[in-house]
């Protein structure tokens, strides 16, 4: 791993990395889940991250891939990474809406930001995309007002360590405008 600790950069607490359909999610054995999350946990604990989040780039024709593919985690030293199969960024507002509504909780920014943020208690300050740099992904909605994107040109079977570690180094030389326009 080639990233050093950000110490002259704004911390990198919780990423998130999209990537794939959940047809190729569904692809990969319970062995390769764990490889996966693993070698990735350790480039994100190496800088200091608390969470790694992995989500599908995803669409409504892989909706029935969706019962194939559970929630996946690990903890690689003091990084909790999770890969959450739900793609829909739309939806997972609309439930977290429903979710205070239902519990009676005023519907704030703050309150959605918890629900949607979970299990991190912050906004992800990198979301790193795979694939090429001219589509954002559906998976995405509330995660991005805050959040430095990375592009990675490459499919997600080839995605690993390295790619992560890279877009980690892109994030480092960024002046963060935290979703302001210069």
């Amino acid at each position: 791993m080639s990233s050093q600790p950000l110490d002259s950069t704004p911390p990198l607490h919780h990423l998130i990395v999209v990537g794939g359909t959940l047809r190729e999610w569904a692809s990969l054995a319970p062995g390769q889940w764990t490889d996966r999350l693993t070698e990735l946990g350790k480039v994100a604990d190496h800088i200091g991250a608390r969470w790694l989040i992995l989500r599908p780039f995803a669409n409504s024709l892989d909706r029935d891939a969706l019962d194939e593919v559970p929630v996946r985690s690990v903890t690689v030293g003091g990084c909790s990474v999770e890969a959450q199969p739900d793609g829909d960024g739309r939806e997972r507002f609309v439930r977290a809406a429903a979710t205070l509504h239902a519990a009676g909780k005023p519907i704030t920014e703050s309150a959605i930001d918890r629900l949607l943020n979970a299990p991190a208690d912050v906004d992800p300050d990198l979301v790193v995309i795979v694939g090429a740099g001219h589509r954002t992904p559906p998976s995405l909605v509330w995660e991005l007002a805050y959040s430095e994107l990375v592009y990675v040109d490459t499919t997600w079977q080839h995605f690993g360590a390295a790619h992560l570690d890279d877009a980690i180094g892109s994030y480092a030389h960024r002046h963060r405008r935290f979703g302001g326009i210069d």
